[in-house]
């Protein structure tokens, strides 16, 4: 009897088949008689996780699907940490991530800083940044973005806010960030109160909208 052999790099393995009876010169070729040999063979590979036949006939690799953006947005007193947010952003897609962290600094016009204290209108507050995240992704083709406030007291080298954006390309992080703290700084509606060793001041930022009003 004859055979026929398969030889297959896929599935790394070589099987000898029977073949059905010779087809007559003027017939039609019948796929469905070679199919009947290929199924056994396929029910029969071994299915073990990791194996080279659950490789081949799985339709797609996990680490190909797409991953969605997202916008993380968070104002807390408790303390920031730039690892934390740093993680939210990460992204296999991404090859930079690009962060602005504000610290509380010891000295104000020659005035001795012992903490910042932050005050929030939080539904404005957090619906400006989520208008400053959506400009962003008209503007740049970034992959997430986080940005952390927070509120109450912050004492001196510790951070106040932490901006993170992830990008494939370091120009459209790098950019998208500068962004961010600059509109967030003019529109979004926080008060700063400076505390000195004997006395304290509110403050707004210079650059907000209505500041420039008054």
């Amino acid at each position: 009897m004859s055979s026929l052999e398969i030889s297959s790099s896929c599935f790394n393995l070589e099987t000898k088949l029977p073949l059905s009876p010779p087809l007559a010169e003027d017939s039609a070729f019948e796929p469905s008689r070679l199919q009947l040999f290929i199924q056994p063979l396929e029910r029969n590979l071994p299915q073990t996780p990791g194996s080279v036949s659950e490789a081949c006939l799985r339709p797609k690799d996990m680490d190909e699907v797409e991953e969605k953006s997202k916008d993380v947005i968070n104002f807390t007193a408790e303390k920031l940490s730039v690892d934390e947010v740093s993680q939210l952003v990460m992204s296999p897609l991404c090859g930079a991530i690009s962060l602005f962290v504000g610290t509380t600094r010891n000295n104000f016009e020659g005035k001795k800083v012992i903490s910042l204290e932050y005050e929030a209108y939080l539904p404005m507050a957090e619906n400006e940044v989520r208008k400053i995240c959506s400009d962003i992704r008209q503007k740049w083709p970034v992959k997430h973005i986080a940005v952390f406030h927070r509120l109450g007291l912050v004492p001196v080298s510790e951070a106040s806010i932490i901006i993170a954006v992830s990008s494939a390309h370091r120009a459209a992080s790098l950019e998208a960030v500068s962004y961010a703290i600059d509109t967030l700084k003019a529109k979004v509606p926080i008060w700063k109160k400076e505390i000195y060793e004997e006395s304290s001041s509110w403050k707004g930022n210079k650059e907000c909208f209505w500041a420039s009003s008054n």
